[in-house]
């Protein structure tokens, strides 16, 4: 329930502070008063896109502030799951900046104007004159029908099993997609996996290669360089190791007169032993050395592959060959697998297009049990309200596909003539028939829906008399269960409320700015008389008021 608004520098407003209570109440004024103004400050606040030339004065920012007693409404999940601070009197504010910014709260929290938008939806339903435009659109008549059979549950349970349903959809469109062009590019995959294969790559055997191939290409070479160090240490009179064995005999003959000879005869004992061993290789070495030219032409072939493939590759490794070629592999195994995968995708699609179905098979049966009790209901309504040959059917019918609103299609037909052949409400209903069957269908929502306030926004469009009267005697019923604010033009429903505010638009030296005030007794009766006869006040329209009052 709406407790109160605050608006500031909002259109023709400086500051206005507006309290309401339950039950039915009413708003008046004159065209251009401001009665559009007060609607749109309340729009901003329920999260509708705001305009930076709203502000008044454009070097200020504009608040508008609503406060709703919600302790009955079963809204405490939706703060918790927006991270909210839950309080059973919750106030919604939006701050407009003189930069065309906005900024939104709930309860002091920041948040951001989606969420205040969703809450507004949960909290209040405005019908403005467009709305009337709405009641043939599928997705507000299937709500209507929704919301007087109670399908939320049905509803919720449906949409999570279609979204399911649909990403499913979407991944498997994905896989088949990719798997035709994997397909495509499966030959050239295998060409180059088969060329990695062939060239038998192993780690480290490149470098290996290449330095077996270096010592073959100068084998005459170094074996001429080992086999002449072999002799300078070998052969002949003057080789080092002779020599240096005539150096270890001069030690022994004079350790005896030398003390120090014994140390050097160790030394020289010991680097003996070390060339000696170091000729022995160097020989060992000339002879594993030979020239082979098949395995040089061998080694050339099988590094050329190697760098070709790098070349082919872009890359400078055997190691970085290896990894390209497990990669191929990979993919050549998963274009190989992906049929599997595509199969298994369908048969997951297959069940989930069943749970739909079952899920959309209860909800279009929710819908058609309920629907003989809402064509019956408002048909009474609308000859009430001045229709009497009213015929209001809901057609349906059910879809090839799945929607996210179900399986089923709805649509409200409607005539106003006898025997009149009946077509969609869009097509045939006027002005003044749409604005009662708008009523006829928000009275037969209200005692179903969640909502705690409705407005209605001059929804008495187009009648007058007898079916105004009627008109306000609805929305006081409907008050019974939920706050009704009407925003009227016509007395016989002004006369109804429960509270009147007026709205009216005045001067002051520097500026021309709106107001609203809460109608005592003798004001309400001037009030509806000015609505019964015009400025000039006279004695039957005051005393035709007070009948509209008592009544």
């Amino acid at each position: 329930m709406i407790q109160s608004i605050s608006i500031q520098n909002y259109a023709l407003i400086t500051k206005l502070d507006i309290e309401f209570s339950n039950g039915f109440s009413v708003i008046t004024g004159e065209t251009g008063s401001g009665k559009s103004i007060l609607l749109g400050a309340l729009s901003l606040v329920l999260g509708q896109r705001a305009e930076m030339n709203v502000l008044k004065d454009k070097e200020q920012k504009c608040i508008i502030e609503c406060s709703f007693s919600i302790s009955k409404y079963n809204l405490k999940a939706f703060f918790q799951d927006n991270e909210l601070d839950y309080e059973e009197e919750t106030i919604l504010r939006r701050e407009i900046f003189p930069n065309g910014k906005s900024r939104a709260f709930v309860n002091d929290s920041p948040t951001s104007v989606k969420i205040l938008k969703e809450l507004g939806l949960r909290l209040i339903d405005v019908h403005s004159q467009n709305q009337n435009i709405v009641v043939g659109s599928f997705e507000y008549q299937v709500g209507i029908v929704d919301t007087y059979a109670k399908n939320v549950d049905l509803l919720k349970k449906y949409q999570n099993d279609y979204d399911q349903f649909q990403k499913l959809k979407q991944e498997l469109r994905k896989q088949e997609e990719l798997a035709a062009k994997e397909k495509a590019d499966l030959d050239y995959f295998e060409f180059q996996l088969e060329q990695l294969v062939e060239a038998q790559l192993v780690e480290g055997e490149q470098k290996e290669m290449e330095a077996e191939l270096e010592t073959l290409s100068h084998a005459e070479e170094i074996k001429s360089g080992l086999y002449k160090t072999y002799m300078n240490f070998s052969e002949g009179e003057s080789s080092i190791l002779t020599l240096m064995k005539e150096a270890i005999n001069s030690m022994i003959q004079i350790q005896n007169v030398y003390p120090n000879a014994a140390s050097f005869f160790e030394r020289l004992e010991s680097s003996y032993i070390e060339l000696q061993d170091l000729a022995q290789e160097l020989d060992r070495s000339n002879e594993t050395i030979e020239f082979d030219a098949n395995r040089i032409e061998f080694l050339n072939q099988k590094l050329d592959g190697i760098y070709a493939l790098q070349q082919k590759h872009h890359v400078n490794s055997a190691e970085e060959l290896i990894q390209i070629r497990e990669e191929l592999k990979q993919k050549v195994e998963k274009i190989s697998l992906g049929d599997d995968f595509i199969d298994g995708l369908k048969k997951q699609l297959k069940m989930q297009e069943g749970i739909v179905r079952k899920s959309a098979e209860k909800l279009t049966n929710s819908r058609v049990k309920v629907i003989p009790a809402i064509e019956k209901t408002i048909v009474a309504q609308l000859i009430q309200l001045g229709i009497p040959n009213a015929n209001f059917k809901i057609e349906t019918r059910i879809r090839e596909d799945f929607q996210y609103l179900g399986h089923d299609y709805l649509s409200f037909l409607f005539s106003a003539n006898k025997n009149g052949k009946l077509e969609e409400v869009q097509k045939v209903a006027s002005g003044g028939e749409l604005s009662r069957l708008m009523l006829s269908i928000k009275y037969l929502i209200s005692s179903s829906t969640a909502l705690p306030s409705i407005v209605f926004d001059e929804i008495d469009t187009g009648v007058s008399g007898e079916i105004a009267d009627k008109m306000g005697s609805m929305m006081n019923k409907m008050a019974e269960n939920i706050q009704v604010i009407s925003i009227t033009h016509l007395p016989q429903i002004a006369g109804k409320g429960k509270n009147h505010y007026k709205v009216y638009k005045a001067d002051d030296e520097l500026e021309t700015y709106s107001n609203i005030v809460l109608l005592d007794k003798k004001s309400r009766i001037e009030e509806l008389a000015k609505m019964l006869s015009g400025a000039d006040l006279t004695q039957a329209a005051l005393e035709n008021a007070k009948v509209l009052l008592g009544n």
